[in-house]
């Protein structure tokens, strides 16, 4: 059996690496599209015919569930995927609704990260209007941070810059939980957390949609553990350098988590 995973870029590792913490014993098929990366700058309909595409080109090579690792790709195709494929697909969207819950009683605010064409859909829109009884979202777009993600651009000196400057208009002290809303900005979560004021939670989507893959999968009957962890990759420009950037990629977010994990 096989589980794809889809992402526009690297940022669905993010979401590919929970998955092989979670279910081991699963095989898996990673597509990147990159020539069309980063989407969160696109307009709507180029985007949607970009996700359509690659995502045929996975099916061809054989699936058995879908991970669509990306919220604005979520919020832009998810409902024409279901109705095109008869396996089961697992959507993402920002974690909005938990951290609400989360921060109704602290009196602090929740802060939004996310792509611009994430932050535009009505898919959100509607999802903070019915959960956000009290307003206390505020939304974020990052526009850049995808791209330097794509260049592996992890230098804390470079990078600490982008995020002070991005939120220089903020006080922090306002605020409880930021939402990482883009598969791409876990990989910023261990510098964030040194940035952040220590009473901020840095909450992202990627456990519980590996949850609820792991539900459906279940549901279906397709729990069969026969996999290995097995990894192939595919991405749309078939470029064996971006092949390579993948796994060098999972590589140092799986290392980034473990070293996380042990300095709790």
């Amino acid at each position: 059996m096989t589980i794809g995973v889809f992402d526009s870029g690297i940022g669905g590792l993010t979401v590919l690496a929970e998955a092989l913490k979670r279910l081991p014993t699963q095989n898996y098929l990673y597509m990147a599209d990159t020539l069309h990366v980063p989407y969160g700058t696109k307009s709507k309909d180029d985007v949607r015919a970009y996700i359509l595409e690659s995502i045929e080109a996975m099916v061809r090579e054989g699936l058995d569930a879908l991970v669509v690792a990306c919220n604005t790709a979520t919020s832009i195709a998810i409902t024409e995927l279901r109705e095109r494929y008869s396996f089961p697909i697992v959507g993402m969207e920002p974690a909005v609704k938990p951290t609400v819950e989360m921060n109704r009683l602290t009196g602090r605010r929740v802060l939004v990260f996310a792509t611009p064409l994430t932050l535009m859909q009505s898919k959100y829109y509607a999802l903070v209007s019915r959960v956000d009884e009290e307003r206390i979202v505020d939304s974020l777009p990052l526009p850049e941070l995808v791209s330097y993600c794509e260049k592996l651009e992890f230098d804390r000196e470079i990078m600490g810059n982008y995020f002070r400057d991005k939120l220089a208009g903020y006080n922090l002290q306002d605020y409880g939980i930021v939402v990482l809303g883009c598969t791409h900005y876990p990989f910023y979560k261990n510098l964030l957390r040194e940035m952040l004021p220590p009473h901020i939670q840095i909450v992202d989507g990627n456990a519980g949609t590996v949850k609820r893959l792991a539900a459906l999968l279940s549901r279906y009957g397709m729990m069969d553990g026969s996999g290995i962890g097995n990894v192939r990759f595919m991405c749309s420009g078939n470029s064996p350098a971006y092949m390579d950037k993948m796994q060098r990629a999972l590589g140092i977010y799986q290392n980034s988590d473990i070293e996380a994990q042990s300095a709790k």
